[in-house]
Order: C-alpha cells, then sequence, then structure tokens
C-alpha cells in the first residue's frame, strides 16, 4: 500500500526537518504538501501521514513556557521566524520535534467527509482540517494537555452537515434565504469564537498572573484533583464556579494549569473586552458573549452550534452561572441560559455528554468586598474600563493570605436531566443541584467564621478573648458534622490575633488600645462588609437553624406530642420554614433535606429517634444547647428584610406595586427601622435581601391585586408569619443571654 508523508509545513527549514525524519521513520513514503496532493489521481488506498515540526520554548523555571519578555520583543519561541529556525534547530535541537498525526486511507476519509460535510465542500479543504487535527492531538504529547487547544473551528463548524441543516430550517422560520442566515451565523459566530493559541494562552498566563500570585496562596484539593483528570480522560468537563471576584478564573486556570489540565473555553460578558487585553484573552480561551441576545435569533443559532461543537469535541468549558458576582456573600440565584444550550448540545448530539464540575472559590480576603457590600446597599456600580482595571492591578500588590479551590462532587449533565425530568423545572432543577454542591464544597475561613462569630454577638466591642469564646461552639460544631472548617489555630491564641488583625486591616473591624486590653468591634456602617464575609459560610449553619426554630415551635405547644402526629408537623413546618427561605438558600429535594435535618436532630438529641417527644425534654434540649444556637445568628438578616417588604406592601393594601419602586424604598424604611431597634440587624439593608424578599412575594402572588383574591390579606398573613419567626429569633436571643448570664454567675462564684 502506498503511502504519502503529509507535511504541515511553514518554511525551508520545517520542510527539511520534516524530510529527515521521514527518511529515517517512513523511507517508502513519498513527502507532500496538501497543496501537491492530487486527490482525483491518488489511489483510494493510499495512506495518509500527518506531519508537522514542534518549536518549544526554552526551559524557564523549570518549564517550558513563553515568557512576557518574548512578546515585547516581537518573538514567539512556538513559532520562530524562517531567518532564526535554522540556528535554533543547529544550537539547541532539544527544541525541535517532529509529531506524526494517526493515519487515515483516502477511501476512509471520504467516508467522513460524506458524512460529516455539506454539499459543495471542498473535499481537499476537508483533508487539510483532519489532517491538522490528527498532528494537533499528536502535538499535546510533547507540549502537555495544557496546551490542548481548538482549531480550525469555524471551518469545522461552518462545513458541517448538521450546521447547514439547521441554518436552513431557521431560514425557513425566518422567511429569509438559506445562504442569508448561513452567512449571517457564520459572521456573528466570527464576533465570539475563541481563535485559542498556545502563545496567547502564556502571555496572559504572565499578565494576568499578576493579579493573583502576590496577592493568594492558592490551593486546591490534590485528591479531587486525581479524580477530575481521571473523568476528563473521556469527557468533557463543564467547570460552574462561585463568582467572588474578577480574578476568578485566572485562579481556577493557575490550578488547573498547575495540574496539566487542558485549558478552560471560558464564557464571560462582552462587557469586560477592554482593549488591549481582550484581544489577548481571546486567543487565550476568552469566548466574550453579549449579555442578552434573546431577542436575536441568528445570534442565538450561531452560540448553540459553538457550543455544540464545544461538547462534542469534548472541550472543557467555564461559565459562572450566578451570572455576576456575588454582592453578599452568598451564592446568587442560578441564570440558566447557557446552561440551556449546552442542555441543547447533549440532548440533540448523539451520545454528548458533559461532566458538571460545581467549583468553589474562596479568599480569605478580597479588595473589591467594599464596592460589592455597597452596591448591595444601593450604591450605583461603577463601569469597567481600562482605568479601573489599572487601579484594580494596583490594588492587588498586597499579599490577603489563602485563596481556596474545591470541587463538589461531578455529575453527568445527560444522567442529571433524565433525572429531573420533563417540564419547565427540569433546567432549575439541574442548577440547584449545581448550587448545592458548590455550598457543600465550600470551605469556612477564619475571617468568615470571625464575621459570623461576631455579627450574632451584641453590638459592642469584644476582647479576643471573648471572640475566642463565642468560636468555641462554633468550632465544635464544625468538627462534629464534619464541615470544612478552618484551621482551629486560627481561631485561638495568637492565631485568632492574626485573624483579627486580617480583618481589621481589610477595615472590617475596629481595634482600641486605648484602655486595659484590646478590643475589637464592627467599623461603624462596615456591618454589610463583615455580613459579606460571615455570608461565605453561612450556608452550612441553615439547616440546623431551622432544626431550631421547629424546637421553638414543639415548645410553644404548636405540636401534637404524639410521636407520628409530631413528627409529621415537624417535617411541615420545617418545610414552610423553607418555603420562606427559598429565595435565599439552596436545598437539595424534599426526601434529601429531611434527611439532612434528621442528622441535624442527631447532633442536639441523639435519642429522638427511639425516646417520645414530651415537652420538657425539647425544653430542657433548647436550653441545654444555648451556646449551640445559630438559628438567629444564621436567619434574622434575612427574616429582617423580609419584614421591611412584607411591612411595605401591607402599606400598599390592595394596589399594586412596582419593584423599583418597592426596593428603593425598602432601603428608606429598612435604615429607619435600624435606627429605631426594630430591625436588629444592621447587614439587612440590603438590595440583594430586599430583592429576594421580593421574589418570594411575587412566587407568592402578593405583587399584583386579582379580581378573585384578597391580596391585602394575604400580605398581612406574610407579614404575621414573618413577625412569627422573628419572635422565635428573639426568644432564642433570650435563651442566649439567660445562659451568659448564667456562665457569669458561675464564674463569679455566685
Amino acid at each position: 500500500m502506498a503511502s504519502i508523508v503529509l507535511a504541515d509545513v511553514r518554511t525551508a527549514c520545517e520542510r527539511q526537518v520534516v524530510a529527515e525524519w521521514a527518511a529515517a521513520n517512513h523511507p517508502d513514503a513519498q513527502l507532500r504538501t496538501l497543496a501537491e496532493v492530487d486527490f482525483a489521481a491518488t489511489d483510494e488506498t493510499t495512506e495518509l501521514i500527518p506531519a508537522r515540526v514542534v518549536w518549544l520554548p526554552p526551559v524557564r523555571k523549570g518549564e517550558r513556557r513563553v515568557s512576557v519578555a518574548d512578546v515585547l520583543v516581537l518573538s514567539n519561541p512556538r513559532k520562530p521566524p524562517a531567518f532564526r529556525q535554522e540556528s535554533i534547530r543547529r544550537k539547541f535541537p532539544d527544541r525541535v520535534r517532529v509529531v506524526q498525526g494517526a493515519a487515515a486511507s483516502v477511501e476512509d476519509l471520504r467516508v467522513r467527509y460524506q458524512q460529516q460535510t455539506a454539499e459543495g465542500e471542498s473535499f481537499d479543504a476537508f483533508v487539510g482540517v483532519q489532517a491538522s487535527l490528527a498532528a494537533e492531538r499528536a502535538e499535546r504529547q510533547v507540549v502537555g494537555d495544557r496546551y490542548k487547544v481548538p482549531r480550525l473551528v469555524a471551518e469545522q463548524i461552518g462545513s458541517s452537515a448538521r450546521f447547514q441543516a439547521n441554518a436552513a430550517k431557521l431560514a425557513a422560520e425566518l422567511g429569509r434565504p438559506a445562504a442569508a442566515v448561513v452567512r449571517e451565523a457564520t459572521d456573528k459566530m466570527g464576533t465570539f469564537v475563541a481563535t485559542q493559541s498556545r502563545l496567547m494562552d502564556d502571555v496572559l498566563s504572565s499578565i494576568l498572573g499578576q493579579l493573583h500570585e502576590r496577592t493568594w496562596t492558592v490551593s486546591a484539593d490534590l485528591d479531587t484533583m486525581g479524580h477530575l483528570r481521571t473523568l476528563n480522560k473521556t469527557h468533557g468537563l463543564v467547570f460552574l464556579p462561585s463568582h467572588r471576584s474578577y480574578v476568578d478564573p485566572f485562579v481556577l486556570a493557575e490550578v488547573l494549569r498547575r495540574y496539566d489540565f487542558p485549558p478552560n473555553l471560558v464564557l464571560g460578558g462582552d462587557n469586560l473586552q477592554l482593549w488591549p487585553l481582550s484581544s489577548i484573552a481571546r486567543r487565550a480561551g476568552t469566548i466574550f458573549i453579549r449579555r442578552k441576545f434573546g431577542s436575536d435569533p441568528v445570534y442565538k443559532f450561531a452560540m448553540r452550534s459553538y457550543l455544540s461543537f464545544i461538547v462534542e469535541k469534548r472541550f472543557n468549558l467555564v461559565w459562572y452561572i450566578e451570572g455576576g458576582r456575588s454582592r453578599t456573600g452568598k451564592l446568587r440565584p442560578p441564570k440558566l441560559g447557557l446552561l440551556s444550550y449546552v442542555a441543547d448540545a447533549v440532548a440533540h448530539v448523539d451520545d454528548a455528554d458533559v461532566m458538571v464540575v460545581p467549583t468553589s472559590i474562596v479568599y480569605d480576603q478580597l479588595h473589591e468586598i467594599g464596592a460589592m457590600a455597597a452596591e448591595a446597599a444601593g450604591a450605583k456600580k461603577r463601569p469597567e474600563d481600562l482605568g479601573w482595571l489599572l487601579r484594580y492591578a494596583k490594588q492587588q500588590r498586597e499579599y490577603l493570605g489563602n485563596a481556596r479551590v474545591r470541587f463538589g462532587e461531578p455529575f453527568s449533565l445527560r444522567q442529571a436531566l433524565a433525572d429531573a425530568g420533563e417540564g419547565k423545572a427540569q433546567l432549575e432543577k439541574v442548577a440547584f443541584r449545581v448550587m448545592d454542591e458548590i455550598n457543600s464544597a465550600t470551605p469556612i475561613s477564619a475571617t468568615s467564621l470571625a464575621g459570623f462569630a461576631i455579627l450574632g454577638a451584641e453590638d459592642r466591642a469584644y476582647t479576643a478573648a471573648e471572640i475566642e469564646k463565642i468560636l468555641a461552639p462554633l468550632l465544635s460544631y464544625i468538627d462534629r458534622r464534619g464541615l470544612p472548617g478552618p484551621d482551629p489555630s486560627t481561631c485561638r491564641g495568637l492565631g485568632l490575633l492574626s485573624t483579627l488583625g486580617e480583618l481589621t486591616d481589610a477595615g472590617v473591624l475596629t481595634r482600641f488600645d486605648g484602655g486595659t486590653d484590646q478590643v475589637w468591634s464592627i467599623t461603624p456602617n462596615n456591618h454589610p462588609i463583615a455580613a459579606y464575609y460571615r455570608n461565605g459560610a453561612i450556608h452550612h449553619f441553615v439547616d440546623r437553624a431551622i432544626i431550631e426554630l421547629g424546637l421553638l415551635a414543639a415548645d410553644d405547644g404548636m405540636f401534637d406530642l404524639e410521636r407520628d402526629a409530631f413528627l409529621t408537623a415537624g417535617q411541615a413546618e420545617a418545610l414552610r420554614i423553607r418555603d420562606l427561605l427559598k429565595f435565599e438558600f439552596f436545598f437539595p429535594p424534599k426526601d434529601e433535606f429531611l434527611h439532612r435535618l434528621g442528622a441535624e436532630l442527631d447532633l442536639i438529641a441523639a435519642d429522638w429517634r427511639t425516646e417520645p417527644p414530651t415537652a420538657e425534654r425539647i425544653h430542657k434540649t433548647l436550653l441545654g444547647h444555648a451556646g449551640e444556637l445559630f438559628a438567629r445568628r444564621t436567619l434574622q438578616p434575612f427574616f429582617d428584610a423580609q419584614l421591611v417588604v412584607a411591612k411595605l406592601l401591607v402599606a400598599a393594601g390592595d394596589s399594586s406595586v412596582d419593584k423599583e419602586t418597592v426596593l428603593i424604598e425598602s432601603l428608606g424604611l429598612g435604615r429607619q427601622l435600624v435606627l429605631q431597634g426594630v430591625v436588629r440587624s444592621k447587614d439587612s439593608v440590603s438590595r440583594e435581601l430586599y430583592d429576594a424578599a421580593y421574589q418570594l412575594a411575587e412566587n407568592r402572588g402578593l405583587i399584583s391585586p386579582s379580581d378573585t383574591e384578597d391580596v391585602a390579606e394575604r400580605r398581612k398573613a406574610w407579614l404575621a408569619e414573618v413577625e412569627g419567626m422573628r419572635q422565635r429569633l428573639a426568644r432564642i436571643a433570650q435563651i442566649e443571654a439567660e445562659q451568659a448570664r448564667r456562665a457569669a454567675r458561675t464564674a463569679a462564684g455566685e
């Protein structure tokens, strides 16, 4: 059988290198470039062997990697100019390699061409694309998987039979010529397709690495990384991280690069296209897309086609499912648009699937928190421009501790969609699974725990010893739950002083040194910033908080104490509380949720499954855990925010209300009620929290009047329900205060 070494070469030097390699490895084969082959005259059994030259950068700090200095002198060590190639070959032969792609016969290629390519596309062009892709796969064996980049994307998508057929279908729906839709879709695809290059991946990593490498020590879970590496051999991975900072993509990229993962294609909003970095970022894998494009069917079709290609070719993908950075430290509600496109690709491409990887990125400190907390309180967001980027980069010169990347349990998107069933809620169920996994994987930092402890205590100054005492039951609970908590040493003794110092440097706390002891308090007007730190850990305490509110209801005699009736009523009450909080936290399905509550109750009353409930035992359980009651510290801000919105709705009677008006008026009323002492949590004065309360009201049909329902009365009922929850939280405060007084008397020997 005849064979041809199909040389992908740019220069005479490269051709000579491939010729010498072919003579040694395929002495009977002819050496040709694609342009030199006449396929009409070539025997169908002829074997084509793709080959190309790979130029490697010099070794720098133990790694072959392009530096910024190379770019500044207009040099690309991965593609050296013709006049330098012979010198490199002679002086540094270790930098020159020839790779061979998988061979294929002309006959096999014709079969694939007929199956995959639209009518009218050139066979020569198809062979060129296939040869280039085969050589690319071989090249990765030399340069590493971290340099796996999609090549010839637009050519492959535009020439595919599926793309042409779907374009014709869309054209018929729009009443337009098919050729015009194909042309427009191809043009629009050109505005977002990431034309990755290894050079730009190295350059962007070197430039933007400065935004985090000096600021945080980045860590990841090694065991999970190994599992993901194994999965990535057979599946494309879709990383869906929490979004807290502009540097999230670079922190995640560093972790994946360190462990030789292929680079992610990053979906980002076109508001971040800042010249000149946007040009580099796009060539390094960032896909800049419109923030909204639902009204442009051709753009939507182009984006869906591109994502289908990414899924089919198993390239790794990342986007921020929250749609924007968290302004409160909690996860924001998921945006389903991009998830729907990837789900559509999985559903319509035979045997296609991706593994969804919920990802948590947490920082000890962030420079951005002040601005985000101000935005949550109603301040206007500053636009991102080049001046903003320079100011941001300047801020990042200060060391801020650790950045931790952790991964939730990966799952098959195809299987998750099947498990979620049909209907409108299908994607929402998958998204909530992602958010729940992110929360489970999120580690509790010492700064988060300190924020949780101090915000939940009386609004005054505390000594380090007092703060350590407040933290002790939290650390005990974290240990018994097996949660990913902080190193306990950072919450005690000298370690606690260091943690408090970090929060003081960040402006969260103020330290007073003018007395006999150092004392710390929350900086005036910085309660929302302290809340941001607290909220990074708050989701770990929500189930426990719901159990406590349920026990208070039982202690008030709201439940029948006959065992079966008690359990039924307790579960119903827990689900009612969950419904009040469903726009604030992400809960698992009902059965899993109740199972988790049972595990929480095991920690409070280990014999609750066997011993009959009595009023005395319930009351004793509450008092016995007075130092470990977390409901007030966890849920007070959210019920305070609901109180404000509910009061405004009740004041509106049965009239319709406008969302923006409600949110603006809520900020004013919230501040008033804080000053009056009605609202306990100063951090509850937050546009984000009022927005969630408004969504709950809307979900309950409390926004617009109805001809058949009494909206005014139902608004009052919601307000009463919220007031009831706040009364329970006030009772917990009383129990805690009594326990503190009892402990003080004991310490005094009374």
